[in-house]
This record gives structure tokens, C-alpha cells and sequence, in this order.
């Protein structure tokens, strides 16, 4: 076998080391002698070592994405050893390398066909893994969403909380107001909006697993006669509100149906209120995934379906759904920074996690939130909040300047 693999690599290797030199290590069989294998690049000690554990493993190596790559180390045909950050960033070079089309400039656009049943069904997949296994690596609220770092030295609860609180205060949330945050998560928001704020909340998630404990936290914090959680699609919910937010949630609607979202919210909103939509978005201005195949890893193994918009298509698609969008802030450092801070809690807690799923699943989890860190810290991804209200309304009802977003209540 050692032969036949050397002899399927070598031309590979050739070829890279002469466009690039990467501190990398290739080992195959059971027990490779140390420091044995093939180099990518000229290094006293290697940063990444790849162990080559199936020859399935070979045509993803020859043909390297990150798409493939991940494959590799998610389906265990390759161990890794080496820093997470020193990881992502090889295998972003390795698939600069070997890509032939496919780069930053010309990102595949793909679109996905959403339906009420498969949007339960993605969300399902991805949170219901199990609410201790989020809990090792997210805050104590479970706020899985980019937080805020107002001064930069926060840590993540304190980031989380005042993310909530920059929400809520944009959009003005008064007491007694009536609340509807879409995609409630663990409910860490719609409890802050009724402790501190004094609204009357809705809250609803596809999650069996976030309905549950979210349910028992409102119990627990006796905030159950001013808040509800629901198992329940925005779809379905009925009535009006002074006040929505939707957080983390409008990448899994899908581009296409963009307009209608949007329209939804606008029903569901009075006449005077005021929407804030949270989500990830392309920096592709025609609305492509991530380069170099993370996209499409990210849509196999981590959120099914699901489609980031430009921020330019954001604003043109909630015009046409009846909004006007009032403010508009980009957190991408944020987001960076957030998802830098869950990976380092994964790490610190990877063989706890490991033991609580089984090793594909782990290997998943611990690859897309490395990716996403890189993703944000490199302008593949943004985030960005933007504030809304009902189109055609009076200008005199606005304020003046941004002010009160920051100067506290």
C-alpha cells in the first residue's frame, strides 16, 4: 500500500510545492514512522499533519476544496493534527491551490426549494442535536447568535447581553408593548425584553428541543404570565404586534422567498411598530455561497438549504415586502470574534463532546465553527442588523439621529 500511495501523490505534491509551500505533512498506514511521508513545503517542523486513514481519502486530496476537505475529516478517511487555526488556514490554501474556476470573484449561486415541512425539518437537524451539547460551548443564556462587544473586552455573556439589549433598544421597545421574536432560541431575548423591558412577549422556534427548555426557563424565571413560547412556524402565528425581531433565523427562509417574509412581518406588525431582522449575509453581491466549496459543506452537513442574501438583496426584498429600512449595521467583527470565542470553547471542551455524539457529528461541529470564525474574519460572510418599519409612513415619526440606540435608558 505505502508504494502505490506515494506513487498516486507525488505529481500532486510536485505540482503544489511549485505554486505554494505549505508546512504540511501527508502520512498513510497504520503506524507511520515519525516524520515519514510527503512534504508540502520546506519546514523544519510540520503545522498540520494529514493522516490518510482510506484511499478514498486520494481524489479529494488530488482535487482539494473545502468542500472535499471537509468531507475527508467529517466521513474520518483523514485525521488532522494541528491547531484549528493553523488547520483552516491550510486547507483554504490547499483549495486556492488546487481550484481551477471556482474563487472569490465567481461564487456558485445555488437555490433551494423551502417548503413548511423542510424548513422544520432542517431546523430540527441542526439544533436538536441536544441542549446540553449546546450548552457546554455557548453562554449560560444559550444565545446562539452573533453577540455584541460594545468595547471589544466583553466576554461572551457579557457580549450576548448586550447584544439583547442593543436590539431591544433599537427598536424601542416600551412596557407592556406586545413582542414577537421569531426564532426564540433558548428564549434568552423574549425573557430580557420581559424582565428588563417590561413587554408582553411571543416567542416561537421550530426546535422540539428549544420549544422544551425555553418553556422551563420562562417557568423557572417566573416570567410565565408575560411570555409564550410556541412550536410553531411565523407562518401560522396570527394577530399584531408593536414590536418584532428576528434573530439568526432568515437564512434558513431561502432568497426567492425573501418578499414574503418580509410581507408576513409586515402583517404581523402595527401600524406604528417597528422590526428588526438579524442575520448572516454574502458578500457576493449576486448572492453566492462561500468560495471554494464551504457552501456547499455548510449545506450537507450543517444547515440544509440554507441561502445567505447580499445585503443589497435584503433591502430590496423587504421594500417589496412593505418595509422601510431605518438603520442598518454591519457586526461582521462581531461575528468573528463570537465565533472565535465558541471555538475556543469547543476545543477546550472537545473530548466532554465527544463523548456526548457520536464522532462524525463532532467532527461537523468542530470544522464549521473553525470555518465560520475564518469565514467572518475574512469578508466571505457578514452579519448585519437592520431596523425596519412599515413603508410610507410619515417622516415626522422618525428620529433625528441614532442617539438613542446608544445612550442607554
Amino acid at each position: 500500500m505505502v508504494p502505490s500511495m506515494e506513487a498516486v501523490l507525488s505529481p500532486w505534491v510536485t505540482q503544489l510545492k511549485a505554486k505554494t509551500n505549505l508546512p504540511v505533512l501527508i502520512q498513510w498506514g497504520d503506524n507511520p514512522a515519525p516524520g515519514s511521508g510527503l512534504r508540502l513545503g520546506e519546514f523544519s517542523q510540520p503545522k498540520v499533519v494529514i493522516q490518510v486513514r482510506k484511499a478514498s481519502a486520494i481524489p479529494m486530496l488530488l482535487s482539494p476544496s473545502l468542500d472535499s476537505l471537509g468531507e475527508a475529516y467529517v466521513e474520518g478517511q483523514i485525521d488532522v493534527t494541528g491547531s484549528v487555526d493553523d488547520v483552516l488556514d491550510i486547507a483554504h490554501r490547499l483549495a486556492e491551490a488546487g481550484s481551477k474556476t471556482e474563487g472569490r470573484l465567481s461564487r456558485m449561486v445555488r437555490r433551494f426549494t423551502h417548503t413548511q415541512n423542510t424548513d422544520r425539518e432542517d431546523i430540527q437537524y441542526h439544533y436538536d442535536v441536544s441542549n446540553a451539547f449546546y450548552q457546554v460551548w455557548l453562554d449560560p443564556a444559550m444565545v446562539y447568535s452573533c453577540a455584541y462587544f460594545e468595547n471589544g473586552d466583553e466576554t461572551l455573556a457579557e457580549a450576548q447581553t448586550k447584544k439583547i439589549d442593543h436590539i431591544l433598544t433599537k427598536v424601542q421597545l416600551q412596557p407592556g408593548q406586545r413582542l414577537l421574536d421569531i426564532g426564540c432560541g433558548w428564549g434568552a431575548l423574549v425573557m430580557r425584553a420581559a424582565s428588563k423591558f417590561g413587554a408582553r412577549c411571543l416567542g416561537v422556534t421550530l426546535s422540539q428541543r428549544q420549544f422544551e427548555l425555553a418553556t422551563e426557563r420562562v417557568r423557572q424565571a417566573g416570567l410565565a404570565d408575560r411570555i409564550e413560547i410556541r412550536l410553531q412556524d411565523y407562518r401560522e402565528v396570527q394577530g399584531q404586534f408593536d414590536r418584532i425581531t428576528s434573530v439568526g433565523m432568515f437564512e434558513h427562509v431561502g432568497i426567492q422567498h425573501l418578499p414574503a417574509y418580509f410581507s408576513r412581518i409586515n402583517d404581523l406588525l402595527t401600524d406604528d411598530g417597528w422590526v428588526l431582522n438579524h442575520g448572516i449575509t454574502s458578500t457576493d453581491a449576486n448572492d453566492g455561497e462561500t468560495s471554494h466549496g464551504g457552501g456547499r459543506f455548510i449545506d450537507r452537513y450543517v444547515f440544509p438549504h440554507g441561502e445567505l442574501p447580499h445585503i443589497g438583496t435584503v433591502l430590496r426584498t423587504l421594500q417589496e415586502g412593505g418595509l422601510e429600512a431605518l438603520d442598518i449595521e454591519s457586526l461582521r467583527r462581531h461575528y468573528a470574534r463570537t465565533t472565535g470565542l465558541w471555538s475556543q470553547a469547543f476545543e477546550a471542551h472537545g473530548e466532554q463532546l465527544r463523548g456526548m455524539v457520536d464522532e462524525r457529528r463532532w467532527r461537523i461541529w468542530r470544522v464549521y465553527l473553525a470555518g465560520c470564525q475564518w469565514a467572518f474574519e475574512h469578508d466571505e460572510v457578514s452579519l448585519y442588523q437592520v431596523l425596519c418599519r412599515k413603508a410610507g409612513r410619515p417622516a415626522r415619526g422618525l428620529p433625528w439621529s441614532r442617539r438613542w440606540m446608544y445612550s442607554g435608558r
